[in-house]
């Protein structure tokens, strides 16, 4: 019998279909999922992908674009910098022209 995945696993596999360049919200992931209200869980599982590199974690932004996980991640600014280094721009932890770069796993 197959062992069903869990939410954070599911997040996980979402995330991982983050194409490069493009970001995603918590809650865009949570409603794909069918949990619309769950985006704070969202939130705790990128928490959970400090050491693992194959969770694009740092491609996942709050509703309007605005860098509210990068406390999590190690050093002052990584997060803005590996989004910089996919060619995003970013002023004042808010991502610009964030309808332009964003990605919806409905699509």
């Amino acid at each position: 019998m197959k062992e069903e995945l869990n939410f954070f696993e599911r997040v996980y596999i979402v995330t991982r279909q983050i194409p490069y360049g493009r970001v995603t919200s918590y809650g865009e992931i949570a409603k794909y999922l069918g949990a619309a209200r769950s985006a704070r869980m969202v939130g705790w599982a990128m928490n959970k992908t400090r050491n693992d590199d194959t969770v694009p974690a740092h491609r996942v932004v709050n509703s309007k674009g605005i860098l509210s996980g990068k406390h999590h991640f190690d050093g002052t600014n990584l997060m803005q910098q590996l989004l910089e280094s996919e060619g995003i721009i970013i002023e004042n932890n808010k991502i610009m022209n964030f309808n332009k770069v964003f990605w919806s796993p409905n699509t």
